[in-house]
């Protein structure tokens, strides 16, 4: 399996052969490599929420797509807005086939996420960010802790945005905090400035605006 950063390379080249040969009206053959898709280990679905007050909150989360290769995830990427494009109030979420990105589906009702808040100043951050999540997630860069990966959500809101990566179990503390320090990592994080851990009960039945973090890394 190549990575993902050189098979979007490859799907650049692939693009650029397309375009120049319906210029010359003629399809040149494409060198084998270029032809080969690599699958990634999960399946991941796309979601696309935006607040609808006629519409439940399950309505209005919209099922996009789904793939299974690296190809067909750079083609997604590139044929869809950016998260700092949406408009405030919507959100993206990607999440393994056949998890929700809810709560109260079952392979999220016991974890938790690392969550990443982003004031209005940072938005130039959001996009990186948003995307190194979805490579490490698709490219199974949390390692032996992958299994434990359920998906990853960003919100755009007027006050500040925020980016969570959930995890299955928020019992398993070494599984979490791994997960939390190679994000803190990709992200580039600086030193002195760190993320929380939210389990999902305790945001569900929290009182105030804020949920208390369980882990810090």
């Amino acid at each position: 399996m190549l990575p993902l950063r050189q098979t979007r390379s490859m799907y650049a080249a692939i693009r650029d052969t397309e375009r120049k040969d319906q210029d010359m009206g003629k399809l040149e053959e494409f060198p084998p490599e270029l032809l080969i898709k690599h699958p990634l280990q999960n399946t991941w679905t796309l979601w696309y929420y935006e607040a609808d007050r006629s519409k439940t909150w399950r309505e209005n989360q919209r099922e996009i797509t789904s793939f299974d290769t690296a190809e067909d995830f750079w083609s997604l990427y590139n044929h869809i807005k950016s998260a700092s494009e949406l408009r405030q109030g919507c959100d993206y979420s990607m999440f393994k086939q056949g998890i929700l990105p809810m709560w109260e589906d079952e392979a999220n009702k016991n974890g938790g996420r690392w969550l990443i808040n982003l004031d209005r100043k940072q938005r130039v951050d959001l996009d990186h960010f948003w995307l190194e999540i979805l490579l490490c997630m698709i490219g199974e860069a949390f390692n032996e802790y992958s299994d434990d990966i359920c998906g990853a959500v960003v919100n755009v809101r007027p006050k500040g945005d925020k980016l969570g990566v959930w995890t299955a179990d928020a019992q398993r503390s070494q599984s979490v905090m791994e997960i939390g320090r190679k994000l803190k990592e990709r992200l580039r994080i600086v030193s002195g400035t760190s993320i929380g851990y939210q389990v999902h009960k305790d945001t569900m039945v929290k009182s105030g605006s804020t949920t208390k973090n369980t882990y810090f890394v």
